[in-house]
């Protein structure tokens, strides 16, 4: 899968997990029965930015942790002449990064590939509106995650 990194922050730590987003989705798309040569971007932003997002495409004005916009939701935007199949942007809060690894007791490695494992499981299609879709969706976060970024702080 090629994955297009883009940093819009001053942050340079977000700087160093391509490796790890490469096993992740290595890793869903093994769990997942997907074959296909993907490619996706993910977007470091800062919660001012990821707030304007928020509000503008999902009309909730505030910050959030991660956004995804899967390119398969709109297929007029796909071009079928293309090797690899667009799955979409995921917009990562690389504040969140720090604030949700600190709240929730783990390393910010753990919580960037929890973010960008979350978003790239939407890009594929699964969500968490219902309780039944939520156990589903986590569930395989964890298989993803655990082998490839530790919960230990």
């Amino acid at each position: 899968m090629e994955i297009v990194m883009i940093n819009e922050t001053n942050d340079t730590s977000a700087d160093v997990y391509q490796s790890d987003f490469k096993q992740i989705a290595a890793r869903a798309c093994s769990i997942l029965h997907k074959d296909k040569p993907y490619t996706m971007s993910v977007i470091f932003v800062t919660p001012e930015k990821i707030h304007e997002i928020n509000a503008m495409y999902r009309h909730i004005d505030r910050p959030t942790d991660v956004i995804s916009f899967a390119m398969q939701d709109d297929m007029s935007n796909v071009l079928i002449e293309e090797e690899e199949e667009e799955l979409g942007d995921i917009f990562i809060n690389v504040q969140a990064i720090r604030d949700q690894a600190r709240e929730y007791g783990h390393s910010q490695h753990r919580e960037a590939c929890f973010l960008f494992c979350h978003g790239l499981l939407h890009l594929f299609g699964y969500d968490h509106m219902t309780p039944e879709d939520e156990k589903v969706m986590f569930a395989l976060q964890d298989e993803i995650l655990d082998e490839v970024a530790s919960r230990e702080v």
